[in-house]
């Protein structure tokens, strides 16, 4: 399953060097000018997740697969991006390829790198940001309008309805607000907001890039992006993109001692990937034995079988059943044979919904 998560943001915030830090890598150049970043960078991290390597103390493999997801470095966006001004262009039709909103915003004071509004406001950052998608929103939508005013000029019941939904979007992007604040009401809904593509109905994560004192507490600028990011149910992760970068291929004892100079429990990059995965509506369930531990990246709410396809389509295809057990289960008996001795070795049908961290085998006939 490829879903991937967009960093957004005006030029120089700090989005290159935090995907650098997050994939490991110098593939994005960083420098204190905009537009920097042209074409996207798009890198695969892995998720941060403990219990792969507690199931390993249990099952010995001879490998261990975590799960992905892909981030995708977008261009600095800036005022007028919706009328083509600077990248503009460019930065809607990339930010349009991607599932999710990585927002990030400067959130720390540093007279050595410009802002491109010449001070530091990440709410109006944001504004800026948000504006920018529901401007592009509103074309698509209105153009979307005039169709579906057309179609119910036939009298179809569907039509209409259809009307009086893109209604609803026009009017909430006409008021300044993004497409997501329209809850679908059923399917046929979802369905057309689906099919318009817009890109304000992307769910958003902010990231507040805060200086290397202000990592572990943050400040006022951190606190105004909660209260709007609570007031909107959205998420917030606090980091420091520099820290971050300098945490990268550092190991062990030394990775210990900077974390606790900066009164860091684990870099930041493992909250705000695990972030970005639960922004996408994802989680994980494992397949253990030998040969490997792997996470399997699944929506949430999928049937057995919809998970089983994620391994190969033969799966779901001729799903059977599948046999699942838990990591409590594994740490009580130790083994999968003492687990299915014990009776907790649970045999599940086509309607079971995964649960995250299930440890599964299917079972299945092609």
């Amino acid at each position: 399953m490829s879903l991937s998560v967009g960093i957004v943001g005006l030029p120089n915030v700090g989005k290159s060097t935090l995907f650098n830090a997050l994939t490991a890598s110098s593939s994005a150049e960083s420098a204190n000018y905009p537009f920097c970043t042209i074409d996207p960078n798009v890198g695969v991290v892995t998720v941060p997740d403990a219990r792969l390597n507690e199931i390993t103390v249990y099952i010995p493999p001879q490998k261990v697969i975590p799960a992905i997801v892909d981030i995708v470095d977008i261009a600095g966006l800036v005022k007028g991006a919706s009328r083509g001004e600077g990248l503009g262009n460019k930065f809607l039709a990339n930010i349009r390829e991607t599932d999710a909103i990585l927002m990030m915003v400067r959130c720390f004071d540093d007279m050595n790198v410009v802002h491109v509004d010449g001070s530091v406001d990440p709410l109006r950052d944001i504004e800026v940001i948000e504006l920018e998608l529901i401007f592009a929103d509103m074309d698509t939508a209105e153009r979307r309008q005039k169709k579906a005013h057309s179609a119910a000029k036939t009298g179809k019941a569907e039509a209409r309805t259809e009307l009086a939904f893109v209604d609803k979007i026009c009017a909430a992007l006409a008021d300044g607000k993004p497409a997501r604040v329209v809850t679908p009401s059923n399917d046929d809904e979802a369905r057309w907001l689906r099919d318009m593509h817009l890109l304000s109905v992307k769910p958003v994560l902010y990231a507040c890039n805060v200086g290397e004192e202000e990592v572990a507490e943050g400040n006022e600028y951190v606190e105004r992006v909660r209260q709007k990011a609570a007031a909107e149910g959205a998420g917030v992760v606090v980091v420091c993109a520099k820290i971050e970068e300098e945490l990268v291929g550092v190991e062990g004892d030394d990775l210990a001692e900077m974390l606790e100079a900066y009164n860091l429990v684990e870099p930041a990059l493992n909250t705000l990937i695990r972030a970005c995965y639960e922004l996408l509506g994802l989680h994980s369930y494992f397949t253990a034995g030998e040969k490997e531990v792997r996470a399997w990246t699944i929506k949430k709410g999928d049937t057995a079988p919809k998970a089983a396809g994620v391994i190969h389509t033969d799966f779901e295809k001729g799903f059977i059943r599948a046999n699942i057990y838990t990591l409590d289960d594994l740490r009580t008996y130790k083994t999968e044979a003492a687990i299915r001795a014990a009776g907790k070795l649970r045999s599940e049908g086509k309607e079971y919904v995964m649960k995250d961290g299930d440890i599964v085998h299917f079972l299945f006939n092609v």
